[in-house]
């Protein structure tokens, strides 16, 4: 299986590096090999799995504004799990948890068919060298285990200032058996999901940002 991130160079404040050490055990879930048992952890099957969260700061104020809806993050870079810690600690936030690991790898042992209400992708690392191309998130076999993990009506919401990715994941999306587009292309921008900082590097190269919303209608 091809790795589907890099490890980003950053500063590691002093601030995220004392909320990865004394919240972790709290908030994180450790990897494992076998599925993981999602009401467990929260006490209600309302989950919404992101992958590749950044910083957080988007991650955190979604769930603050969705108290009723649990938030699974699941990031590699080591200061943004440290900042959306100190978010979740900040804002008093029980709906959130954090997998430290691989996307690809949590998604095919850890999370069970048909049990999140939503999966959010936003801003996936473009790749946009030919040759790493087979290393983006969006194509097969991925998208068909995103789709087995999503509950029936579940969706799919991506969100990307790449426009051939926009176009290769709309293609791939629509490929999936028991997912539809829930759009005539790309989809309109969701009013209640905040910008992001790449979402704003993007805007200040003159990207154009696109949005993909597909549910799983099976």
């Amino acid at each position: 299986m091809n790795r589907s991130y890099v490890l980003r160079a950053g500063r590691y404040t002093t601030a995220q590096k004392n909320a990865y050490d004394s919240l972790y055990a709290q908030f994180v879930i450790p990897f494992s090999e076998d599925n993981i048992n999602l009401y467990n952890i929260f006490h209600n099957d309302k989950i919404t799995a992101e992958i590749g969260f950044g910083m957080g700061a988007a991650t955190a104020q979604i769930a603050q504004d969705n108290p009723g809806m649990n938030y699974v993050g699941i990031e590699v870079h080591r200061p943004g799990i440290g900042r959306l810690l100190w978010e979740i600690e900040n804002r008093s936030l029980s709906n959130v948890r954090i997998i430290e690991y691989d996307a690809a790898v949590v998604f095919e042992k850890m999370i069970p068919q048909n049990s999140l209400d939503a999966v959010h992708v936003f801003f996936p690392d473009p790749w946009p060298k030919k040759r790493h191309q087979k290393r983006r998130l969006i194509q097969k076999p991925f998208t068909e285990t995103l789709a087995n993990c999503l509950k029936p009506d579940g969706y799919l919401y991506m969100v990307t200032d790449w426009e051939e990715y926009a176009l290769q994941a709309l293609n791939e999306l629509a490929a999936v058996n028991g997912l539809k587009n829930a759009y005539d292309g790309f989809a309109q921008a969701q009013s209640w999901r905040p910008p992001t900082k790449f979402e704003k590097k993007g805007l200040a190269k003159e990207h154009a940002i696109r949005e993909l919303y597909f549910k799983k209608i099976i």
